[in-house]
């Protein structure tokens, strides 16, 4: 079997090492894409450290960041169509073993499904988390997979994520549930939600003030992100993905008179996430 490995970092030299030895790197007939995009530390360093001189692990220094335009990179420019599957994973996680072989056994035994999610192992909403994978078939960007039928298909239509995109993992799940339509084909059993695949992502702790500002940018872009979702659930419910736009802040103009920030503390977020909008506008 075939299978890519597509990793996306981003400032994650203190994450690296770690995730990379959690991973398989020696599975037979598997390519491994360290994908570091627009990095000013030592991820590419370490990374290629922990890759330890291995020819299927194949680390790219990419100048220009962003998670969702990397993915497009990834799928249309470094993929060849012919994967048996692909597993898309963040560079800060560390896998549990065998979750590589849960993913594709999953999708081996349900050739309808066109995804399959890794699960959540840590942090105090891990439950909360995992039930909603299950109920809503979701996707996490820290770990999945999709059948490499899917991805030829993707690849077949030119279809690529919004370049501002915040996070692929929704709008890849949307994908997935309607089979490259609109949400009027939704099928809740295209997306698999992968008991044994698992995954651990860093978490915040009081006592290390880096991770204060990791989650201060994270709940902005969440807050970016939850406006951008209104943009894209109206496209898929009207067009599906062709109807996407290439960036979606050529649509900001159209829809920020239309947004306020939510009640509570995330309306302080939701404020700084418009701000940044208004100026992308």
């Amino acid at each position: 079997m075939a299978v890519t490995v597509a990793i996306f970092a981003h400032q994650e030299e203190q994450r690296i090492a770690l995730c990379l030895a959690s991973l398989p790197l020696d599975r037979p007939d598997t390519l491994f894409h360290v994908l570091v995009n627009g990095t000013t530390d030592a991820t590419v360093e370490r990374a290629r450290a922990a890759a330890g001189g291995r020819a299927n692990v194949i680390v790219h220094d990419i100048a220009q960041g962003g998670k969702s335009r990397t993915w497009n990179h990834c799928v249309h420019d470094l993929l060849t169509g012919g994967e048996d599957a692909v597993i898309f994973m963040d560079g800060d996680a560390e896998i549990a073993s065998g979750s590589f072989d849960a993913l594709l056994a999953d999708l081996a035994a349900h050739p309808h499904a066109n995804a399959a999610a890794g699960m959540p192992m840590n942090g105090r909403m891990v439950e909360a988390y995992r039930e909603g994978l299950r109920a809503e078939g979701g996707l996490f960007g820290d770990l999945y997979a999709l059948s490499g039928r899917f991805v030829a298909a993707i690849r077949a239509r030119g279809l690529r994520l919004p370049d501002d995109l915040i996070g692929d993992d929704g709008l890849v799940a949307a994908w997935a549930h309607t089979d490259l339509k609109d949400d009027s084909h939704w099928r809740h059993d295209r997306v698999l939600a992968c008991e044994g695949a698992g995954f651990m992502a860093e978490q915040v702790s009081l006592a290390r003030p880096s991770t204060w500002a990791m989650q201060y940018k994270r709940l902005i872009n969440y807050s970016v992100r939850f406006f951008q979702n209104r943009i894209v659930s109206d496209i898929m419910t009207r067009e599906g993905p062709s109807g996407l736009p290439a960036r979606l802040d050529s649509l900001y103009a159209e829809w920020l008179p239309r947004w306020h920030p939510r009640p509570g503390l995330t309306g302080w977020f939701d404020r700084k996430a418009l701000e940044r909008m208004r100026a992308a506008a």
